[in-house]
Formats: structure tokens, sequence, C-alpha cells
């Protein structure tokens, strides 16, 4: 599980049937600090996250397709919670 900020919004006119009803987004990996990560990615979003949410994205494709219900989505990260509020002990 990596913990993101949702950042942006994709638009896409066509897209694959796999995605049908899905939004893709963009999102920034966060340290528990919620401080930047790395670089951000796309994740399909499957709990009707929006922007500046934090979240929690699955990126590992074999996962993101059991969660479909599809062995044959195209897709590797897949975004599974939204973060409410979080505690970091010792922080």
């Amino acid at each position: 599980m990596i913990l993101a900020r949702v950042v942006g919004d994709v638009y896409a006119t066509i897209q694959s049937e796999h995605f049908s009803g899905g939004k893709i987004l963009i999102v920034q990996p966060l340290n528990t600090d919620k401080s930047p990560k790395g670089n951000t990615f796309l994740a399909l979003d499957r709990v009707d996250a929006g922007v500046d949410d934090i979240v929690l994205v699955n990126k590992e494709g074999g996962s993101a397709r059991i969660i479909f219900e599809n062995p044959h989505i195209p897709l590797q990260a897949v975004i599974v919670a939204v973060v409410d509020d979080m505690d970091v002990f010792g922080e």
C-alpha cells in the first residue's frame, strides 16, 4: 500500500472498455508527514476519491485485477481507500 494525495484527474474520450465508469486520477506518493515522496503516477479510483484527498493505493497489478474481478484489465494501481485521519507513533 502507498499513502498518496490525489493531485489531478485524467480525462480520456476513448479508453479501455475495462475502465468504463471508473475515474483515472493522478496521485502523489507521500511520506507519513504528508510531504511529497517520489514521482506522481496514475491510479484507477475504486472509492470515489477526489482532488486533494489522501488515499491508499494498491500498486500491484495482480491485486488490482482481483479487486476488479477481471484477469484481463490493463491496470497496475488502484485507489482502495480514502484516509480520514492518521496517527503516526513517534512523530
